[in-house]
């Protein structure tokens, strides 16, 4: 069976309560998650004993954001659609990730999921596929500078990608300038405390590594066919991943079914269970058997 007959199959009263939406649900986790990252900042603000040991997990705390901000395209992860538009916007600064822009750029990759050609995720070229062009993907490198390329453009040149719309280009272009001012402000903050160094820079840096092998896990080894049940891979992980991931981890279920809020996926993966076609136990499992199918 595949996602689309999965989903065809589900009674409607079942189909509504898997696709309800929670401003409650999505404010409690957002404080779990938030005051994880109050609790990281204030032991380095503190200096407390060993305080550089912090910067990691800070920094794991800050790129996780990215699924989130995820969410936040598909409107899920709160029923008050300015929620979703104020907390997706809100992350853009901290990973250098404009809402606007990810929101088309996204939905382009849910449509074309896994297509060597036309998934923008892909962009035409393979993952990596060698352990060089691994460990170039580890280091966040391709994602930073990728962005930069995004922003500048966005802000100062053509924005010419077919899968972002006319109508939109505009606040594109807004949205990128903002972003590059507000850096120039972190830069100068810079002259004056090094705070931001601390609490930001390096935690999101040194932490791209931990992000990179997780999101090389969602589509990774799987197959370019249509079936999200199959490329898309679902990584039975700890709850304590789960929870900093927004159960993404269920990720063939996501892209089955994109309506259902982060909260619901538990419940959406016991029916798919069944029919899940990419699977791994686990983050290092997956790793292994990459490393396994990658050229010297």
């Amino acid at each position: 069976m595949d996602h689309t007959a999965l989903i065809r199959s589900l009674p409607p009263e079942q189909r509504a309560s898997l696709i309800s939406r929670s401003d409650r649900a999505g404010l409690w986790h957002l404080a779990g998650h938030l005051g994880l990252i109050a609790l990281t900042s204030a032991g380095i603000v503190a200096q407390v004993p060993f305080w550089p040991l912090l910067l990691l997990p800070q920094g794991v705390l800050l790129v996780f954001l990215f699924t989130l901000s995820h969410e936040c395209t598909h409107q899920t992860p709160f029923r008050s659609r300015w929620l979703n538009e104020v907390v997706g916007h809100a992350i853009a600064p901290v990973l250098a990730l404009p809402f606007t822009w990810f929101r088309y750029f996204h939905l382009a990759h849910h449509k074309w999921t896994n297509d060597p050609e036309r998934d923008p995720e892909l962009d035409g070229k393979p993952r990596p596929d060698s352990r060089a062009s691994l460990a170039l993907y580890l280091s966040g490198w391709p994602y930073w500078s990728g962005m930069a390329r995004v922003i500048r453009t966005n802000a100062f040149g053509q924005i010419t990608a077919p899968y972002l719309p006319e109508r939109k280009r505009r606040a594109m272009r807004v949205e990128a300038r903002t972003l590059i001012a507000l850096y120039v402000l972190v830069a100068a903050s810079l002259l004056v405390s090094p705070l931001a160094l601390w609490l930001w820079l390096v935690p999101v840096l040194i932490a791209q590594p931990v992000l990179r092998l997780y999101l090389l896990a969602e589509h990774g080894l799987c197959p370019p066919v249509a079936n999200m049940l199959e490329n898309s891979r679902t990584t039975f992980t700890t709850r304590a991943i789960r929870f900093i991931a927004w159960n993404m981890p269920y990720h063939a279920e996501h892209h089955a079914f994109p309506a259902v809020p982060f909260h619901r996926l538990p419940a959406f993966h016991a029916v798919t269970r069944a029919h899940l076609l990419s699977t791994s136990r686990g983050y290092a499992r997956f790793t292994r058997s990459y490393l396994d199918n990658l050229s010297k």
